[in-house]
């Protein structure tokens, strides 16, 4: 049965005292590291004093870690040596001032002989060579003849140039001689001696000078690979033959059709690795794009792509691998499975787009390869091409230069990085770190003379506090300020800025008298503290009422609004829906969100509709501070990226439920109105609603409403004006009509003493002509039909009923009308048969009137 390493280190350190951690994000909150790539990363600001040493002071974890990009990268490497992975798990015990040399290493030598079971037989030590302390510790559990002293290079390790340092020590395990090669001597970089434990004693703090102080209360940090391990305990040769990989590389085997072979099994060794790290960035809310982490994130993939393209796949694959990721890993990350179709969603678009280019760009690059091989004292791919394939057909730099070392040539990067400045753009991601404050020396002075100050601002917008510190604009510590600043309160109902509101703003009053205007209100190392303008002097010691503005209640509004737009995101697009970032302000939110595709008209609307009756049904606020896995059980949503303690702060609004630490209104119906006011993308595979709710909804409304009235009112208008105009081509048409009327020459039969017309005419209106006839005749009849199939007639002192001519008459062209005895007029449909009627016409009449 496969021993579920990860559960029996946490649960061993468990039981000796340690706090259990959960993974941290694999984005860190740390501007100097593009990834997590180290289980000590998370307690990084422990160990260097910038926050205080929890309690207990030891730790334990299974971190998972990427090194694919930055200063950390071993993504070259991958697939070609049997240890390499861009993603990894570092299981890692701590301790902050507690325990040193002489637990740690009975710690590490108990759990890997007696939990383990590695035989003793097997195992040997390093030291740093000046480091007797350790070697004295370790003959009371191995023999000293298993004990190897090296240098500074292999068996010393410092954080940085400057800061905690200290001598390493580590457990190897002798394969055996059948794993023998030219580095495999003890300390070499072979397979036969794989080293599974490192232990750093961080006893001394390096300074600007390189000298080496003491650390007063020296610390632990070690770390054994979840990898290197289980494939050890399995008996295997490489990690990738362990059941951690396995069954990634048979499904690679399943889908290409062909056996997978160790020594020329790269490409499915490549493939099993990176559908590991493309699923956890995927998962923890990294997503492809052209720089930073999604570009690392996008090269990981293709590079993946292009090794299947190597095995003969000529479609999205990488998918179905993430599949079994999910599988295997699902349990104790089980997010992976909560987010299994988004994954594998956003992975089979990015194939696609990659396979669409990578038929021309492969045969860009062959072109260009036969023209190398055929000048052997040519070692340099061209510099020009590398550059087009990176820029036309999406092919990163390190994938060329990965396709060409199987050929054993390099790229002319001169020339590449010629073209790439010419563009003004980065080759290598050009990450955007978080922008960490320079000045953290001050602020870890104050956190040390302090401790976290107070946040009363879920109880009440104002308070009654104590200056406990000043800062100048160059963030200097002062004891009176009479300018711009930073204030520290002592309790502060100001809410620093983060995950999605702004930061408070506000007064301070001395007496009734405002000394200072709150400008912002930011987190620095746990310590609250808001930037001011002072309109008097201020003083460290100061009694002062902090008071917040009263755009609180609008920011709170937005921000509840936040939760009830993503529970209906998730309700109506599909599980997979996670917040990919928000802004919060009192004018309008912004809610960025992970989906595949723009979101229709339809869907807007019903989302918009579906936010408003969660407001309508005025459902309170219950907030409920609990451990986090309680929280988990319940429901609640939590973001990758933010930092929660054991206990956190939950928020439900009906059955919206999130982790929260921000202010927010204490009934839904206080949001008021909610509309969203904008729809877009933000990158490949996150969407973005912009919308605004409470006074600015008000104002949305009001304005629309306007917007209207005003339209209606010039739509008025110009049906005015229209109405004007076409009074004014009748009276131009009537005049026509008049002019052509007096100026008309139909000439009259008289029979019988009447006079008769029977005529067509051009005119559009003809009832004047009708009426100037029998102006001019005593007895007249007079029946005209016009080039549109006009028909009129009158009568005139004869026995002639112009209702009945008509009628007949508009028979005879398919139409049909009628009148009075002296004036009628008619309508014919067929034009063709106009003539035929006016000879009905005279037919008709000449009857009455012989």
């Amino acid at each position: 049965m496969k021993q579920d390493v990860r559960s029996l280190y946490l649960e061993f350190f468990k039981n000796k005292g340690h706090q259990v951690y959960s993974s941290m994000p694999l984005v860190p909150d740390d501007p100097t590291l593009l990834f997590t790539n180290a289980g000590m990363v998370q307690f990084k600001d422990i160990f260097t004093g910038k926050i205080p040493i929890p309690q207990p002071n030891i730790a334990t974890s299974a971190q998972l870690c990427i090194r694919a990009g930055g200063k950390h990268n071993d993504l070259e490497n991958v697939g070609y040596t049997a240890r390499h992975h861009t993603l990894f798990e570092m299981l890692g015990n701590f301790s902050f001032g507690a325990y040193f040399k002489e637990e740690a290493i009975a710690y590490a030598w108990e759990f890997v002989t007696e939990v383990l079971g590695f035989s003793k037989e097997v195992l040997y030590v390093t030291i740093h060579e000046d480091d007797d302390e350790a070697f004295n510790i370790w003959c009371k559990h191995i023999d000293s003849s298993r004990i190897k002293r090296m240098g500074n290079k292999d068996n010393f390790w410092q954080m940085g140039d400057t800061g905690p340092c200290g001598p390493c020590s580590e457990i190897f395990v002798d394969q055996g001689e059948e794993f023998c090669g030219p580095e495999d001597y003890f300390g070499g970089d072979g397979d036969r001696f794989l080293e599974i434990w490192n232990l750093v004693f961080m006893q001394y703090e390096r300074d600007e000078s390189g000298n080496l102080k003491k650390l007063p209360k020296p610390s632990i940090d070690t770390g054994m690979g979840l990898e290197r391990v289980m494939a050890l305990l399995e008996g295997k040769k490489s990690n990738f033959d362990s059941s951690l990989f396995m069954p990634l590389i048979l499904k690679v085997e399943d889908i290409v059709g062909k056996k997978y072979i160790y020594e020329s099994g790269a490409s499915y060794r490549v493939i099993a690795d990176h559908a590991r790290s493309v699923a956890f960035l995927l998962a923890q809310g990294v997503n492809f794009d052209k720089e930073g982490r999604g570009y690392v994130l996008r090269r990981i993939l293709r590079r993946a792509v292009r090794h299947g393209y190597l095995l003969g796949i000529r479609e999205p694959f990488l998918y179905r691998i993430i599949d079994v990721v999910c599988d295997i890993l699902g349990d104790h990350y089980s997010y992976l499975r909560e987010k299994r179709e988004f994954i594998k969603n956003q992975c089979i678009g990015e194939e696609k787009r990659f396979f669409e280019t990578i038929e021309n760009g492969m045969n860009l690059f062959n072109k260009e390869l036969e023209k190398l091989e055929k000048e052997p004292q040519n070692r340099l791919f061209s510099g020009e091409i590398a550059f087009k394939l990176y820029d036309t057909y999406g092919f990163p730099l390190d994938l060329t230069q990965d396709m060409l070392r199987e050929k054993g040539y390099g790229v002319n990067l001169d020339t590449f990085e010629k073209c790439m400045q010419e563009q003004k753009e980065q080759a290598k991601a050009s990450w955007k770190g978080s922008g960490d404050i320079s000045n953290s020396g001050e602020f870890k002075e104050l956190i040390a003379k302090y401790s976290k100050n107070i946040f009363v601002g879920y109880e009440s917008s104002e308070s009654t506090s104590k200056i406990l510190a000043l800062l100048d604009e160059n963030f200097k510590e002062v004891t009176t300020l009479n300018e711009n600043g930073y204030v520290m309160l002592d309790k502060t109902p100001f809410y620093p800025q983060g995950g999605g509101p702004i930061g408070d703003i506000g007064s301070l009053y001395v007496n009734d008298k405002q000394v200072a205007i709150i400008k912002d209100t930011r987190k620095y190392f746990e310590l609250n503290i808001s930037t001011i303008v002072s309109k008097a002097p201020i003083h460290v010691g100061d009694i002062v009422h902090a008071v917040v503005d009263n755009n609180r209640l609008e920011i709170a509004k937005h921000h509840s609004a936040t939760h009830l737009l993503h529970k209906v995101l998730r309700d109506v697009l599909g599980e997979h829906v996670a917040q990919a970032g928000s802004l919060v302000e009192p004018n309008r939110l912004r809610f960025d969100f992970t989906h595949q595709s723009q979101l229709s008209g339809d869907e807007l609307e019903n989302i918009e509709i579906l936010v408003n009756e969660r407001i309508l049904k005025a459902s309170n606020q219950e907030c409920e501070i609990m451990n986090i896995e309680k929280a988990k059980q319940k429901g609640a949503m939590a973001l990758f990226g933010e930092k929660y303690g054991e206990n956190v702060r939950v928020i439900t609004f009906g059955d919206s439920i999130e982790l929260c630490g921000g202010i927010h209104v204490q009934n839904t119906a206080s949001i008021g109105s909610f509309y969203i006011i904008k729809e877009s993308g933000v990158s490949s595979g996150v969407r973005r609603i912009e919308a605004v709710c409470g006074s600015a909804a008000y104002k949305y409304g009001k304005d629309a409403i306007n917007e209207i009235q005003q339209a209606k009112e010039e739509l008025k208008a110009q049906d005015l004006l229209m109405g004007i105009r076409k009074q004014k081509e009748l009276i131009k048409s009537l005049k026509s009509n008049n002019s052509n009327t007096t100026n008309a020459d139909f000439k009259a039969e008289v029979i019988n003493n009447v006079n008769l017309i029977v005529s067509k005419t051009d005119l559009h209106d003809i009832k004047p002509l009708i009426d100037n006839a029998k102006n001019k005749y005593e007895k007249v009849v007079i029946l005209l039909i016009n080039n549109e199939g006009k028909i009129a007639a009158g009568s005139k002192n004869t026995n002639v009923k112009a209702g009945a001519w008509v009628k007949e008459v508009a028979s005879i062209m398919g139409g049909g009308g009628g009148g009075r005895d002296d004036f009628a007029t008619a309508g014919g449909k067929d034009i063709s048969k106009l003539d035929e009627a006016l000879q009905k016409a005279r037919e008709f009449v000449l009857e009455c009137i012989n």
